[in-house]
């Protein structure tokens, strides 16, 4: 189920971010970027409609999809 990012508090949606992004341990390229940095670009790639928020059920947990994948499922 997608949740929508704009009804969420902003310190909850940046939890989320921040949660993801330690759990993923994803680089962002060539320069080493701070958490903050990192959290901007993901909300960003949301607010842009690149990136959704997922809930599943099945796991009870969130999870951040790329939108193609998504709906191509992947």
């Amino acid at each position: 189920m997608l949740i929508p990012w704009e009804k969420l508090e902003k310190q909850t949606l940046f939890n989320i971010l921040e949660s993801f992004i330690l759990r993923e341990g994803t680089d962002y390229g060539s320069t080493e970027l701070s958490l903050a940095e990192k959290r901007e670009n993901l909300f960003n790639s949301i607010r842009q409609g690149k990136a959704v928020l997922v809930w599943s059920e099945l796991h009870q947990s969130i999870d951040i999809k790329d939108k193609m994948d998504f709906f191509n499922g992947k």
